[in-house]
């Protein structure tokens, strides 16, 4: 389940929500009791980390040596176990 946040219009007061994406957005603040809370947009609480994991990972047959992450495009026999560092 995602977290969300929110932010109260009236007092200020943030809070994060734990909720089901069928959920209705929270609408009455827990400090002040107001009708006054909004979401807001947040970063992702994840990163994709890798060599291109996602370019490879679901290719078969000849698509799978292209767009590899490092590769200039060429699809070259040999494969040196991922980028310089």
């Amino acid at each position: 389940m995602p977290i969300y946040e929110y932010q109260c219009k009236a007092c200020g007061h943030q809070l994060e929500a734990l909720q089901k994406i069928s959920d209705a957005p929270l609408t009455d603040c827990p400090a002040c009791n107001k009708p006054e809370l909004s979401k807001l947009i947040s970063a992702a609480g994840f990163r994709l980390k890798g060599g291109g994991w996602y370019e490879t990972d679901f290719k078969s047959g000849s698509d799978k040596k292209k767009n590899l992450a490092g590769d200039s495009g060429a699809s070259s026999g040999g494969n040196s176990g991922g980028a310089a560092a």
